[in-house]
């Protein structure tokens, strides 16, 4: 069935339709049919209303127009026009004693049914327009209204600000927040929370918002009203009007208790990593003095009871020189061990130097080509910082040595007049890295879950790049 059949259904379906096919009908057979009579008090109206019979069924004729432009719109009403012209043109035409006056009523009819029509159908659908503004006025208010209920009912803090930095707008949570009422925020200047650093910061996040209009989320300290500080967390957006930026928009979650316990995790993590390199420069230290020296000695008690008695039997004296063998093999392991915990060059001569001695001894007896390059002014850093950086490349070369299979590795140090970076390469069989750098743990990753707690110890960044097949690299940058 075509498009046009299930229109013409529809239209032959509809009891408007029908409607005016009968009132065509019923104007239309009284108009041609003059020797059936109208009633006599139809002909004494039409003449007091100074009107012809014919005259008055040509006015009917509006009746039908007008309903068909109601009902179908004003395409509906010109095809009903048209019709009802095509009726009355051969009465005016043919039948008519008066044909001029005819012809005008005729045509009076059709043009006056067509701007009634179009009349009606402009009311029609300027009260349809009417109904739809007020819909969406209703679902405007309505959805300011939640918004406004979710604006002021938010738990993070939510301002607006000009362009110059005075607040326009804000919610309830910005007193809890800031210690302000919401009346004394009003107009006050974003200015008078941060510091001159944090302002540094905001000014950088403004220039980064107008040249690229992305949203930024970044950590921001405020002062409150009683002077105390507050970390919060601000995504912060720009706001525009007809193309022109009239203001920003942030959003604040107070992050004050987690930054401390933060803070507090980290100095924890710093007495544990104190303690425990004390404890290992302890042990360092009696393994060197004590130990090692014990070793020593007996190793020239065995060589001298070898040599000094010539009468001693040659089986005896084979099994005193291994024993002495075995004591010099134990007395470099223990004298390995010794500088594994604490690297005397470390404390004597700094980082350089450490790596230089800690590269050698890992090829040495890891059988792995292993170079330290330099690039930069070479300068030393506080002890605690060339301890931590000593310890992570420490950890990187033994992973290299125990599950990497590689047969090079490097050692880059870089030193620039505001950062140091460490690159640790090898060109092993790689593995996948998580997605990030604090799931390594998750992963069972636990030496390298070590390596980057230590550097954020002191405030350095360690990243990992590695595939399956073509090595890993491990960095640490920081600011020296």
């Amino acid at each position: 069935m075509t498009l046009i059949s299930r229109k013409t259904l529809d239209l032959l379906r509809n009891p408007g339709f029908w409607l005016i096919v009968v009132l065509f009908v019923l104007i239309t057979v009284p108009h041609y049919a003059d020797a059936i009579g109208h009633p006599t008090f139809l002909n004494v109206l039409m003449s007091e209303l100074g009107l012809t019979r014919n005259a008055f069924e040509r006015i009917l004729y509006l009746a039908p127009i007008v309903w068909a432009g109601f009902m179908f719109s004003f395409r509906g009403a010109f095809v009903a026009s048209l019709v009802a012209l095509g009726l009355m043109l051969p009465r005016a035409l043919i039948f008519s004693t008066g044909r001029v006056d005819s012809l005008f009523e005729t045509s009076a009819v059709f043009i006056i049914g067509n701007v009634l029509a179009i009349t009606f159908d402009s009311l029609k659908h300027a009260r349809e327009r009417r109904i739809e503004l007020e819909q969406a006025q209703t679902e405007l208010q309505s959805s300011e209204q939640r918004y406004r209920s979710l604006f002021e009912d938010a738990h993070d803090a939510i301002w607006f600000q000009d362009m110059d930095g005075a607040i326009v707008a804000c919610n309830a949570a910005n007193a809890r927040l800031t210690g302000y009422d919401k009346d004394e925020l009003i107009g006050k200047n974003v200015k008078e929370f941060l510091s001159l650093e944090a302002l540094d910061t905001a000014r950088q996040v403004r220039q980064r918002l107008l040249e690229k209009s992305a949203g930024e989320i970044y950590d921001q300290r405020i002062r409150r009203k009683d002077g105390s500080e507050a970390f919060v967390r601000l995504s912060s957006s720009l706001i525009r009007s007809n193309g022109q930026p009239i203001g920003f928009q942030h959003i604040a979650r107070d992050i004050t208790e987690e930054r401390r316990l933060q803070e507090n995790q980290r100095h924890y993590l710093e007495q544990v990593t104190r303690a425990q390199e004390q404890e290992r420069k302890r042990i360092s230290r009696e393994l060197h003095d004590d130990t090692i020296q014990s070793l020593v000695v007996l190793s020239r008690q065995l060589d001298s009871l070898a040599t000094a008695h010539a009468e001693i039997a040659p089986e005896f004296k084979k099994r005193l020189e291994d024993l002495w063998q075995q004591c010099n093999s134990i007395m470099q392991g223990v004298r390995r061990l010794s500088q594994d915990l604490r690297p005397a060059a470390l404390d004597r001569l700094g980082l350089l130097p450490a790596l230089q001695m800690l590269a050698t001894d890992t090829a040495r007896f890891s059988e792995i080509p292993i170079r330290v390059n330099v690039s930069g002014t070479e300068r030393r850093l506080a002890e605690e910082v060339e301890l931590v950086l000593f310890r992570i490349v420490q950890e990187a070369l033994r992973n290299v040595w125990r599950h990497s299979k590689a047969t090079a590795a490097d050692v880059m140090v870089e030193f620039s007049d505001s950062k140091v970076r460490i690159c640790i390469t090898d060109n092993g069989n790689g593995f996948d890295l998580p997605a990030t750098v604090t799931d390594f743990a998750k992963e069972g990753k636990l030496g390298l879950a070590g390596m980057e707690e230590r550097a954020r110890l002191v405030g350095a960044t360690l990243s990992a790049e590695s595939h399956p097949g073509k090595g890993t690299k491990i960095m640490i940058e920081m600011a020296a």
